[in-house]
This record gives C-alpha cells, sequence and structure tokens, in this order.
C-alpha cells in the first residue's frame, strides 16, 4: 500500500488500527432556496470505497463539497478524524483529503511530473526533496502514468490526464479521497480501467458515479440519493435492489450470468420512445 496517511501517522499497520470511522456525518442539511439535503447521516471507515448516486438534481456534488469541507452545511457536522471539519484550518485538511473534480482546471503547459508534484504543496515543509521525489514517483508508478511523467498534460488523452489528476491528489498522500465523475467522459475500456485503479487505492475512497451498472464491480458501499434525502446506505449488495433502482431512478436493474466467468453482469432496461414517421 502507498498512501496511508493514518498509519503513517501512528506508526503503525493500518490493520491494527481502531476501526473507527475516517469521517462522520451527523444529521447534516443543506439549504439555498430550498432544502437540498435534508437529515444526512453517513460515515466512511478506513479503505472504504464508497459510491454515491442518485438521480439529477438530488444533492450528490453539494454532499460531496460537503464531506471534503469545500461546502459548509448549514445545519449538521462533519468530523475527520473526530475533528470539526469546519475548524480545522485547510493546510490541515489537505493533509488528510484530496479532492478530484470534474472540471479541474490545469495549465496545459505542465508536465505530468511537474503537475502532480503540485499535491505536494501542502507537504512540503514536514519532508525532504528526496522523499517527496519518492512519493511523485509513487504516485505516478500507483496511477501507471511513470512513461508519461516528461509530457504536457495538454498532449494526453482524457484517460491519462484523469489518472494525472488522481496522481496528483495521491502525491498528497490523503487518507480519504473524493472524486467527482471520475469516469465521465472516458471510453468504456478507459471506465474499466479507472475503477480497478480506483479499488486498488488502498485508501478510503469517495466517489460520484451515475453509471449504476459499474458500481458492484468497484465500490464496496453505497449511498442513494434521492431529492435531497438519503434513500439508502450500506453494503452495495444490500443497497442496488432491483425494487429501490426502480422506485428511485424508474428504471429496472438486471442481473445477468456471465456467459464465461463465474460473476454477474449488471445491466439497466432503460425505456426508450420512438417515434414512428409515415
Amino acid at each position: 500500500m502507498l498512501f496511508d496517511h493514518q498509519a503513517a501517522q501512528k506508526h503503525e499497520p493500518f490493520e491494527l488500527l481502531s476501526p473507527e470511522p475516517i469521517l462522520t456525518i451527523s444529521n447534516v442539511g443543506f439549504h439555498s432556496g430550498g432544502d437540498i439535503l435534508k437529515d444526512i447521516n453517513l460515515s466512511i471507515m478506513p479503505r472504504e470505497t464508497l459510491a454515491i448516486a442518485g438521480p439529477n438534481g438530488a444533492g450528490k456534488s453539494t454532499l460531496l463539497g460537503i464531506m471534503s469541507g469545500l461546502i459548509e452545511p448549514t445545519s449538521g457536522e462533519v468530523t475527520l478524524f473526530g475533528q470539526n471539519l469546519s475548524e480545522m484550518p485547510a493546510k490541515e485538511r489537505a493533509r488528510k483529503i484530496a479532492v478530484v473534480n470534474q472540471h479541474d482546471q490545469t495549465d496545459l503547459r505542465l508536465t505530468v511530473w511537474d503537475y502532480v508534484s503540485l499535491g505536494r504543496l501542502p507537504l512540503r515543509q514536514v519532508a525532504s526533496p528526496q522523499t517527496h521525489q519518492q512519493i511523485i514517483s509513487n504516485a505516478l508508478e500507483a496511477t501507471n502514468i511513470t512513461a508519461l511523467k516528461d509530457k504536457e498534460m495538454g498532449l494526453l488523452s482524457g484517460g491519462e490526464r484523469q489518472r494525472a489528476h488522481i496522481a496528483r491528489a495521491l502525491a498528497q498522500e490523503p487518507a480519504l479521497l473524493f472524486l467527482d465523475e471520475p469516469t465521465n467522459h472516458l471510453d468504456p475500456e478507459a471506465k474499466g480501467k479507472m475503477l480497478s485503479l480506483i479499488a486498488d487505492l488502498g485508501i478510503s475512497v469517495v466517489t460520484i458515479l451515475h453509471e449504476l451498472a459499474l458500481i458492484p464491480l468497484f465500490a464496496s458501499h453505497l449511498a442513494i440519493l434521492h431529492q435531497g434525502k438519503l434513500r439508502s446506505s450500506g453494503p452495495v449488495d444490500e443497497c442496488l435492489t432491483p425494487e429501490l433502482v426502480r422506485d428511485v431512478f424508474a428504471v429496472d436493474l438486471l442481473t445477468l450470468a456471465h456467459p464465461d466467468q463465474a460473476r454477474p453482469v449488471y445491466a439497466l432496461d432503460i425505456p426508450v420512445v420512438r417515434k414512428t414517421f409515415s
């Protein structure tokens, strides 16, 4: 495991740490001209991969912003390692939380190495130059873009650029990584590689994902939002039920047998109304 901020702080193996939540959300609400989120309660455990799903306008991005400390809730409390997130200095928060947004702005003239090294800024005074170099190298290796380190960001494909964004976040050595639609605009093969990468990071991850059929392939837990309320949360196989999907998303979730492997395949039966012309 390359990135384990909490274990590094405590100088003991991650497995021996007390199984306490990393982040806890208690009765959180957000109001802006109406209720966007209402009475949300969630907790994130070590090494948990949580997918947040819900229809458009359900409050997913707002919840992600509140959990990562970028948005202040109007009610309730968010705690990170037992400390109120809103009272935590930005530099300290950046040493524990990393965020990859859909619309991250990047100077496309930067090389991949220089871009990823930006993740070390919150930690530049707490480690040696050799340590910084090693952690940047680790981040590039973890995201499989070491061969691209001298390439300009503007010359990368969409999937390569998304990997660079995650590498920059990993260079922060976060205990908790937030991702907003990491597979957006990626082709099917790139989506598979991206989700495989996320599943293998070895740290706690929270990600928004629209494609329900992909969630069981990589996430351990799921939170489903609907009209600003948490409709279901817990292990994926307990939350992602055909009944709940039909009720919240108005589509049918199908579980099929893989033709060649001993595992299920998930698909959505989406109604399409076609016009006929005479």
